[in-house]
């Protein structure tokens, strides 16, 4: 049943028997260990059986959720998200369902309440020759199959080649044995000695999924990205950039920047670099940066606690982190703090800044869920110039958040242009948004964002157009 089960996954997984026989082998010794536990636990068989695949349904129906939006299946690292959900109930449960989610709220109650109503427990549930007997026998069985299963196919950390060749709850289990070893990060780093003498003052934004829309539909105004385009004509640098997320895991895009480190380099910490980061020595750009005399800030209007921000950046050599708390009063744009009030924080940290400065904004505007957002008659003014086809309303919502993104490049721009210092500015998209409908109207995009490095004190000669991978980029930006 528990294959019935995960059958149901998409992208499909083979039959049972096409798969490697120890991802068999294994699956079945953890679900019998499972169901083992569960019935010492509630000493009721059916009952603990019927918990079991309400569990690994709940698994399916999530990893399936996250394939829609993200293109990538529910991973081990995932199971994070399950008390991040209860903290930041909007940034995950729209991609699910809010009735979805209420579905399986009432059917794990219901279930709860019906097993322990008709099924009772074996008066003699703990004696050796009565239940507890039996599950001995149970739990043996199941860990001589997790001994059998060892010797097969290793994981490449690849989700969806892993699930074709060991299955759904063998890779769960490859995935979380894996994160046991310590993450050896090699030193990716930039120096900074390219721009010691110089010192310029360092503006990163990180800009909440930024990216070209223009080349979905060729309805959208072009003057959406005005700033950007003017921007890109006077950059050092620009192009198209390669990034480790889509849709969303905003610190897999944040990580390969600051550390310089290509996801492949991570093995299983690539989906979550920040969870085993603590234990590491990592080298970053910051750490790099206050080394070379620099004060390094983190600018984030969220809450620090936030995938443990709180704690890996002051590891990563920051001095600071702003944080959402910095904002009260500040206004919105949608559900978030918006583009302008995070321009004017940097604004301040600009002008009051008696050293040299590194600042690092991870924007939060155009953060989905879009489709909880309305579109209004004066947005398709504002985006478009022939009508989208049904269906694009999340669109919309993007470009009315994606003009703000452009009007922060141009009041960062203005601002730097005033700035006594030699200062530069480094702007990307971490990841492309979710808008799943919109493109399946319009044709999925290649998954790139967009960068460019641009000075305040300009060199005469320009560089190339240059694609590049994220993590290459801050040392493009040291060498500009």
């Amino acid at each position: 049943m528990s294959f019935g089960v995960t059958g149901l996954l998409r992208p499909a997984l083979p039959a049972p028997w096409r798969l490697a026989w120890q991802g068999v082998t294994l699956h079945g010794g953890l679900w019998l260990i499972m169901h083992g536990l569960l019935v010492v636990v509630l000493g009721r068989p059916w009952f603990a059986m019927a918990i079991g695949l309400a569990f690994l349904m709940l698994l399916v129906q999530v990893s399936n959720a996250k394939f829609h939006s993200l293109r990538e299946v529910f991973v081990f690292q995932d199971f994070e998200y399950f008390t991040d959900a209860i903290r930041h109930p909007r940034l995950y449960i729209p991609f699910l369902g809010w009735w979805k989610f209420a579905l399986i709220v009432v059917a794990v109650l219901a279930a709860l309440g019906v097993g322990l109503w008709l099924e009772a427990a074996p008066a003699g549930r703990f004696s050796l020759d009565g239940q507890l007997g039996e599950l001995l026998v149970l739990l043996t069985i199941g860990g001589m199959l997790l001994v059998a299963s060892k010797g097969g196919p290793q994981p490449v950390f690849m989700p969806d080649t892993d699930l074709q060749r060991l299955g759904f709850l063998a890779s769960l289990w490859y995935y979380g044995w894996a994160e046991r070893k310590p993450l050896h990060l090699p030193n990716q780093s930039p120096s900074a000695t390219e721009v010691a003498s110089e010192c310029p003052d360092l503006l990163v934004v990180q800009s909440e999924s930024f990216f070209d829309p223009r080349r979905l539909f060729s309805g959208i105004r072009h003057d959406v990205l005005a700033e950007f385009d003017r921007l890109n004509a006077e950059a050092s640098c620009h192009g198209r950039l390669t990034v480790p997320a889509w849709g969303a895991n905003t610190v897999r895009s944040e990580f390969a920047f600051l550390s310089g480190v290509a996801e492949e380099k991570l093995g299983v910490h690539r989906f979550n670099p920040y969870r085993q980061v603590l234990k590491a020595e990592v080298v970053t750009l910051a750490g790099v940066l206050k080394a070379a005399g620099y004060r390094t800030v983190c600018v984030h209007p969220y809450p620090a606690s936030f995938y443990g921000r709180d704690r890996v950046y002051p590891h990563f050599g920051f001095d600071e982190f702003i944080d959402i708390t910095a904002f009260e009063g500040a206004e919105r744009a949608g559900p978030y703090i918006g583009d302008q009030a995070v321009t004017a924080k940097v604004k301040t940290l600009l002008a009051t800044a008696n050293e040299p400065i590194f600042i690092f904004v991870i924007t939060m505007e155009n953060h989905g869920p879009l489709h909880l957002e309305k579109t209004e008659a004066i947005d398709y003014a504002a985006c478009y110039t022939s009508a989208p086809p049904l269906g694009c309303d999340d669109l919309t919502v993007y470009l009315r958040h994606l003009r703000n993104a452009d009007r922060m490049i141009g009041d960062l721009r203005s601002c730097l242009e005033r700035h006594p210092r030699p200062a530069r500015l480094c702007w990307y998209g971490d990841h492309v948004p979710i808008m799943a409908e919109v493109y399946r109207q319009l044709g999925y995009p290649d998954g790139l964002t967009e960068y460019f490095i641009w000075s305040n004190r300009p060199a005469e000669k320009k560089a190339p157009v240059r694609a590049l991978s994220l993590d290459a980029l801050a040392g493009l930006l040291l060498a500009s």
